[in-house]
């Protein structure tokens, strides 16, 4: 089993930046991901990265705004939001892959999930 802990949500205006954070209980080598839901839509991935290449993925709506990192050995990954858009709130969720190693959007591929963190951006 998995734990996860997001954090560094909160409220910022149009063109800002936030970098959210997920720790996890322990060291595992799968796939971790970033997913997001705003009220009344569904959940879509944001990024998601292999921890032991470093190799990330990215939604097309994020690219060259957001970036997903994770150091080597560690338990904490970081997701930092640039040039951010009212369009990027909502929720975003941690997401850890059991035995799914390569970076990936898809949300079947996770099996930990976090409680969420929330981000709101005004315009």
């Amino acid at each position: 089993q998995i734990q996860l802990v997001e954090s560094g949500g909160g409220s910022v205006q149009a063109g800002g930046s936030l970098r959210l954070s997920c720790t996890a209980s322990r060291y595992f080598y799968g796939a971790i991901g970033w997913f997001r839901q705003a009220p009344g839509k569904e959940r879509e991935a944001v990024a998601s990265i292999a921890p032991h290449s470093g190799r990330a993925l990215y939604a097309d709506s994020v690219t060259d705004r957001f970036a997903i990192t994770h150091e080597k050995g560690a338990t904490t990954s970081y997701l930092q939001m640039n040039s951010l858009k009212v369009e990027d709130t909502g929720m975003y969720y941690c997401a850890a892959a059991g035995s799914w190693y390569l970076p990936t959007l898809n949300p079947e591929h996770f099996d930990y999930w976090g409680q969420g963190t929330q981000v709101t951006v005004s315009s």
